[in-house]
């Protein structure tokens, strides 16, 4: 093994400016997919530790022997939510929250930082006075992210707020029964749940396609190498040598690649940190993925690179004569679009019922997304030579037949500088049934509580004297209902809903809030608008996240795209110098370059994006606005960055056109 390094270290440095050149654009191919596969890896990581900042707050089953009494509430300020978790121990035995120092005493209130200077900055009359005297300060492992407003309030235990009834169950994770615990829930709630399986989602989306990149990155300069590999299978060198050369050459230059990957990815966590994902954004540890996930990356990506390397040396084993000459390889066989047929078919029959499965559909769901991806991959290198096909036989024009030839001569090729992009088609498609239109907010100034109709007149007329002095009008409606479905002889519940209507703007609404609390213990007087805060940012979050996927989809498939096609040239750059000398005009060889990309590309791409969307239908949310700027931005990137890297690699075509004498390496 120590000759393999040894020679492979004198490849690399003796290959010349060129190879050089070739072994860069691998580091940089393996650089990019390293710093992205960390981003989703770290993605991944940081809902699962706003999972557990989050689970402590709601309560739990009651117990058998408890030792406090928890109770969760929501209250909004400027239409923000503030999360209250209302404490009352029953003995002394009451178990610490994250991130206290002690159990909370009654009459006392714990506040995040955030809510902290918010009760600073506004007059008490719109936010301080709502709860008792500030005791301390929440730390870290209290808080999903750095903004979040919350209060931790100490309670008696015969406290009508920890004795009042409630909702029996949470609405969208906001509000939460009394129940009497012997400590903190460490489960995910049902709102931090959804965000875990959306952020799965979305990595599976991120990194099949980085994990092909990193693949992909083990084939640049490919015809160089082989080159030079069968050079040596012919002098006399095993198979065995050839592999561990193969092997070495690929992880040196990997674990190079990996290295300055970590480096990206630790740069961009400051800027990472702004991303808003339900309403606030990223504590910068929380977005590193730790040392053993973080270790177990850098040792992934050059493992793949060096396998991907390996894969390809059978035809330099079997037979390095025929590399040597250059000789056109066996055609690709139709089995790779039946495979990808199957994974659709598959799909349409299985795919309707997902929706209907929860968390096991998630997971089928996602076994199926990466199948798709899979399968395109595989199917591409086939389908890009039945497009060179076409091309050769509809060529009416130079270059147009040159890139029809050199789409059949070296399929795989032409396919990897388009993948990225085919790919990014896909998710383009799938995410944009997804994104459903903004809801219709609720009125603003509209606030509201439910009581039994009994007290409903009482609790309006202390609503009317707590509320002296703002032009507010109190009401009560009266609503019946009865369980659904009905039961029999099922009494019937009157409901009176005290409805308070406050003009004057926010900060009227904010005074309004403040002198009802503690009006009706245990609740929290609300607007509509507020009841579909929790709604709407989910709808947010869907659509922010679906743009980070795309966002990180496009930069893959640029990347790639810039990166396979200089590639591309120097693999081709005796042909490209012979075809220059015998007269070829460089405008045509210029061309044919693009024309190899943008045909399979556009046929690719459509094809790629029409899977995408069929996807995507069993969970569409309907085709507004936001999937349309989806679609359109993914053509006008997708075929723009292709123009783009096809542009940057021009003056590397111009500089091996001019120089047509064999190269050392």
């Amino acid at each position: 093994m120590r000759t393999a390094l040894g020679l492979s270290w004198r490849l690399l440095r003796g290959g010349g400016r060129r190879g050089m050149l070739g072994s860069l654009l691998t580091l940089a191919a393996v650089a990019v997919s390293t710093g992205l596969l960390l981003f989703a890896v770290g993605a991944d990581h940081a809902f699962l530790q706003r999972a557990h900042a989050d689970a402590w707050r709601h309560p739990g089953a009651s117990v058998a022997n408890p030792t406090a009494i928890e109770a969760l509430s929501t209250d909004y300020v400027r239409g923000e939510p503030i999360t209250i978790v209302e404490l009352a121990a029953l003995n002394g035995d009451a178990p610490v929250p994250p991130g206290m120092p002690r159990f909370p005493r009654p009459g006392e209130t714990w506040t995040s930082p955030a809510l902290a200077r918010l009760m600073k900055d506004l007059p008490a009359d719109r936010l301080a006075r709502r709860f008792p005297p500030p005791a301390g300060t929440l730390g870290r492992d209290a808080l999903v992210h750095p903004g979040e407003l919350v209060a931790v309030i100490g309670r008696t235990a015969d406290d009508p707020a920890m004795t009042a009834h409630r909702d029996e169950n949470e609405h969208m994770g906001t509000t939460g029964a009394p129940s009497r615990i012997d400590r903190f829930e460490t489960d995910a709630s049902w709102a931090a749940d959804i965000y875990l399986l959306l952020a799965g989602l979305a990595s599976v989306l991120m990194v099949v396609p980085l994990l092909v990149f990193g693949g992909a990155a083990a084939r640049l300069t490919v015809a160089r190498r082989d080159a030079r590999l069968a050079a040596l299978r012919l002098v006399g060198a095993t198979p065995g040598q050839v592999v561990a050369i193969t092997t070495a050459e690929a992880v040196l230059t990997a674990v190079a690649g990996a290295v300055a990957g970590l480096l990206l990815y630790t740069a961009a966590i400051p800027a990472l940190t702004r991303i808003t994902i339900a309403g606030g954004g990223w504590f910068a540890a929380d977005l590193w993925p730790g040392l053993p996930l973080a270790a177990a990356v850098l040792a992934a990506v050059p493992v793949l690179v060096g396998v991907s390397a390996v894969i390809g040396l059978r035809r330099i084993v079997v037979s390095p004569l025929g590399v040597a000459r250059r000789e056109t390889p066996p055609g690709l066989r139709a089995v790779r679009i039946v495979v990808l047929l199957a994974v659709v078919v598959a799909f349409a029959v299985a795919g309707g019922g997902l929706i209907d499965m929860g968390r096991a559909g998630m997971i089928v769901l996602m076994v199926f997304l990466v199948s798709a991806f899979l399968a395109i991959n595989f199917a591409g290198p086939f389908a890009v030579s039945l497009i060179g096909r076409l091309t050769v036989g509809m060529a009416r024009r130079p270059a147009r037949l040159l890139a029809g030839r050199r789409l059949v001569d070296d399929p795989r090729s032409a396919w990897r500088t388009v993948a990225g992009v085919a790919l990014t088609g896909f998710i383009a498609g799938f995410l944009a049934l997804l994104n459903a239109p903004p809801g219709v907010s609720g009125r603003s100034d509209e606030l509201r509580v439910d009581v039994p109709y009994v007290n409903s007149a009482t609790v309006a007329d202390q609503a009317s004297e707590r509320l002296t002095g703002l032009a507010a009008a109190v009401s009560v409606r009266k609503i019946e209902t009865k369980d659904d479905p009905p039961a029999a002889h099922s009494p019937v519940t009157t409901t009176g809903v005290v409805t308070i209507t406050v003009p004057g703007g926010t900060a009227a609404v904010d005074r309004a809030r403040t002198a009802l609390t503690g009006l009706v213990p245990g609740k929290v007087a609300t607007t509509p608008a507020d009841d579909g805060v929790p709604g709407d940012r989910l709808l947010a979050d869907l659509r922010t996240g679906a743009l980070t996927v795309l966002v990180v989809s496009f930069l893959i498939a640029i990347t790639s795209a810039g990166i396979t096609g200089a590639s591309a040239v120097l693999d081709r750059r005796q042909a490209y110098a012979m075809l220059r000398l015998a007269g070829t005009p460089l405008f045509v060889l210029d061309r044919a370059r693009r024309q190899e990309t943008l045909i399979p590309l556009v046929v690719m791409g459509g094809g790629s994006l029409l899977t995408g969307l069929f996807f995507g239908l069993p969970f569409a949310r309907g085709f507004g606005f936001s999937g349309l700027v989806g679609l359109a931005a993914f053509a006008v990137l997708g075929f723009g960055g292709v123009l783009g890297a096809s542009a940057l690699s021009r003056p590397l075509l111009r500089a091996v056109t001019l120089d047509p004498a064999p190269r050392p390496d």
